[in-house]
């Protein structure tokens, strides 16, 4: 799937400042030592271990960049398993250039890649089970348009883009509160909350944290989109499912918090709807990738 409009702009913005970084003023003063300016190439992007492809458009927006006659050919789409040697790409133009665009392509492909394969490998250890895996704010600031992008590519959905398309009232919400009782602040910010929605924008959906049976009982009851089951137990996560069932309540479970590829099948073997994990984005490790002449 390509990118969608503001995600090319954000990665076209990323490759200015990227590139800025990297050529400086001088460019790439090796190849222009080095190369002669008259001589073409062809080069292939190749997979060096196995994951998940993303952000091969990102390739190419970084060659136009450098260079309008930079040809860029994807062989397979994104969100393509691969292997070693895997051809993912085929580039051609001026081999100085092909020089000064590479590292910074490799840079797109490789990170957004690796949020893609580990991404499938926590969809892939839920096989059988309904439970969808969740990215969430945790990313590289500027990045967080093609990371989500990434996630996508990899099996998993998207949680909220920012502060501004979804209400999640989180534990400094309800100490912000100045309210003593933790239940009463649940009640009292579910409440603001739908009165908000009600009067400004309807299509907003409310999540709170809680973190414990006591809280998930008042959230569960104020009725909110969804309930954020913060490291509790995998015995109070599967008893919230069961009160959740046995109320008839259509309020999604979302469970968040410490979650590992070791730990995320027993949590979704609990029940819930979806768990949301931070490492996706924040903890991915570059796949490896390189241009092969």
């Amino acid at each position: 799937m390509p990118f969608s409009e503001a995600e090319q702009g954000a990665c076209r913005a990323l490759v200015d400042l990227a590139l800025a970084e990297d050529l400086g003023s001088g460019g790439d003063v090796t190849s222009r030592a080095v190369m002669t300016s008259s001589r073409w190439v062809e080069a292939l992007l190749v997979a060096r271990s196995p994951g998940v492809l993303a952000g091969v458009e990102a390739v190419a927006l970084v060659c136009r960049a450098v260079d309008i006659r930079l040809k860029v050919e994807a062989l397979i789409a994104d969100g393509t398993r691969l292997e070693p040697g895997t051809q993912v790409a085929r580039l051609a133009g001026p081999v100085r250039n092909v020089l000064a665009a590479e590292r910074t392509a490799l840079n797109f492909v490789q990170r957004l890649s690796g949020v893609a394969t580990l991404t499938r490998a926590y969809v892939d250890a839920l096989a059988g089970l309904p439970t969808h895996i969740l990215d969430t704010r945790k990313t590289t600031p500027g990045w967080r348009l093609l990371e989500k992008y990434a996630v996508r590519q990899g099996g998993g959905v998207n949680h909220r883009l920012g502060l501004y398309d979804m209400i999640l009232i989180k534990d400094n919400h309800l100490a912000g509160l100045g309210i003593d009782d933790r239940s009463q602040q649940v009640r009292e910010a579910v409440g603001r909350a739908k009165e908000f929605v009600l009067n400004i924008d309807p299509h907003l959906p409310i999540e709170i944290e809680v973190d414990s049976l006591e809280q998930f009982d008042v959230a569960l009851a104020a009725g909110p989109s969804v309930i954020l089951l913060d490291n509790m137990s995998l015995e109070n996560m599967a008893e919230a499912v069961a009160r959740r069932q046995q109320a008839g309540s259509s309020t999604l479970l979302e469970a968040s918090g410490g979650v590992t590829l070791t730990t995320v099948r027993a949590i979704a073997a609990t029940g819930v709807d979806r768990i949301s994990v931070g490492a996706l984005t924040h903890s991915a490790p570059a796949l490896d990738l390189a241009l092969d002449f």
